[in-house]
């Protein structure tokens, strides 16, 4: 599971140019990684997509072919070749990083033949109604990996192994066909109707041998791998019964803790809560509401910062949260672009890594910046994420109870020297907010580790100081 204070990072972004390379350049930073304090790393998806070299990953076609045969035109993923990518994994165990795999089991992409089946179209704004008689449409959906060979599994995909598609070849026409004798799964999200259709040929999880292959392919993933964990994508258009047991199962299996992140895209903690609940807990989600706080944030005048965390995961379940700021959907020119402005970011980044709750997960595009939007790196990022793994412990004590200037207090321990910090945050005026660091540091001297505030402040003999911040900016005030 998560260590305490452990930062994960999402090591990549939607556009990197990195040339077939990644796991090779993974493995070159892992040192400097673990130097400054991330403790696990999320890779992307690791097999062979629709789009061969330039895939990103999530137009998913073979699930064994990590790099290592010649499909989709090429040999290497975008990513690089499957030694590479398990010489990167062992690189990272060495210096203490865990990776999480980027598990695609919703859909499949880039089938080897077509077929003619009988279909019924849906709407697009409602997929549980019918818009159509049924109709014989040529699709897209048997798979027979002719470059593998059967190789790691002889199972061949056909259209009874799912339930829908978006395209039929004879019309070219583009919409959603449900397939004869099928339904939707009914534990899914419920925008659209039902949001079990999202892209793709749609994997049918009512289908024992699609189960079946699936924890087949998951205990082969763990056993030629060696990831300590999964970053599930894309969880609410997936039957909540089937991760549940799926992760369960290799739990058992392996008789490791594979920490495991779901992607469930929505801004209704409430849909989040239900999730957790559905899947009995064995999953934590990412606190998409958060973000889409800290994006309205960063954009709205006057917003009210006090109200910040209401109605996230961060306060209301904290212990499934996975706080993060931006990734690689809502970076720009992406399908669920909301990218937190530029000022906020050092904001954001303070609330999820110098706070106790959650665990944080830091995005490639801000650490080392998005050359192909001009996107520049954080600068402070790298400093904030050395305070949380030397500073942020002890007790925190918070005072949300200003529109528009918060802190908080952590107020150390014993077991990291010179441990604690002081936050304040404010998105209008230059301020400052008088707080209780606690009476070991009566007397002590701070500074401004960011450096947006010059002065030093002293700590009063009952434990109280007035935390200074800038116009529109954070101050994360430490000992000298």
């Amino acid at each position: 599971m998560k260590q305490i204070n452990g930062i994960m990072m999402q090591y990549f972004e939607w556009y990197l140019e990195c040339h077939q390379n990644l796991w090779n350049q993974v493995a070159a930073e892992a040192e400097n990684l673990a130097k400054i304090g991330i403790t696990a790393l999320w890779l992307p998806p690791a097999y062979k997509g629709i789009g061969g070299k330039d895939d990103v990953g999530y137009g998913v076609y073979d699930v064994y072919d990590l790099g290592e045969f010649e499909q989709k035109g090429t040999v290497k993923t975008k990513y690089g070749s499957k030694d590479e990518y398990l010489n990167c994994i062992q690189i990272l165990k060495q210096n203490g990083i865990q990776s999480y795999a980027d598990v695609v089991l919703n859909h499949k992409m880039g089938a080897d033949m077509l077929q003619t089946i009988p279909a019924t179209k849906v709407d697009w704004g409602n997929h549980n109604k019918n818009v159509s008689d049924q109709e014989i449409v040529r699709v897209a959906t048997k798979f027979t990996f002719p470059g593998r060979k059967h190789k790691y599994s002889d199972f061949e995909w056909n259209w009874t192994h799912f339930d829908g598609i978006d395209y039929n070849d004879s019309t070219k026409e583009n919409a959603i066909f449900r397939f004869k004798d099928k339904s939707w799964n009914d534990a899914v999200d419920e925008e659209f109707g039902n949001f079990d259709y999202l892209m793709g040929a749609d994997i049918d999880f009512h289908n024992p041998e699609v189960v079946e292959e699936c924890f087949h392919w998951g205990k082969w993933y763990l056993e030629m791998t060696h990831v300590d964990g999964f970053r599930l994508d894309a969880v609410k258009h997936i039957n909540a019964e089937f991760y549940r047991d799926w992760i369960k199962k290799l739990r058992k299996q392996t008789k490791e803790q594979l920490f495991t992140v779901g992607e469930y895209w929505s801004g209704d903690v409430s849909k989040l809560h239900r999730y957790i609940t559905e899947t009995e807990g064995e999953i934590s989600l990412f606190d998409v509401p958060l973000h889409y706080h800290f994006s309205s944030a960063s954009k709205e005048e006057g917003y009210n910062l006090s109200t910040l965390l209401e109605g996230t995961l961060m306060k209301e379940n904290p212990s499934k949260a996975v706080t993060f700021v931006d990734n690689h959907d809502t970076q720009p020119g992406q399908s669920l672009e909301s990218f937190v402005a530029p000022w906020f970011k050092p904001v954001a980044y303070s609330i999820i890594l110098l706070r106790e709750e959650g665990y944080p997960c830091v995005f490639y595009g801000d650490f080392y910046g998005i050359p192909h939007d001009g996107i520049k790196r954080v600068p402070e990022l790298k400093t904030l994420i050395q305070l949380r793994k030397d500073k942020a412990y002890g007790s925190q004590v918070d005072y949300f109870d200003s529109p528009q200037c918060i802190g908080w207090i952590r107020q150390g321990d014993e077991e990291h020297l010179k441990s604690g910090l002081a936050v304040v945050i404010s998105n209008k005026e230059q301020t400052e907010k008088r707080m209780e660091i606690g009476k070991r540091f009566a007397g002590q001297k701070m500074i401004d580790a960011l450096g947006n505030c010059k002065d030093m402040i002293e700590v009063d003999k009952e434990g109280f100081a007035n935390f200074k911040v800038m116009p529109k900016s954070v101050s994360i005030w430490v000992e000298v």
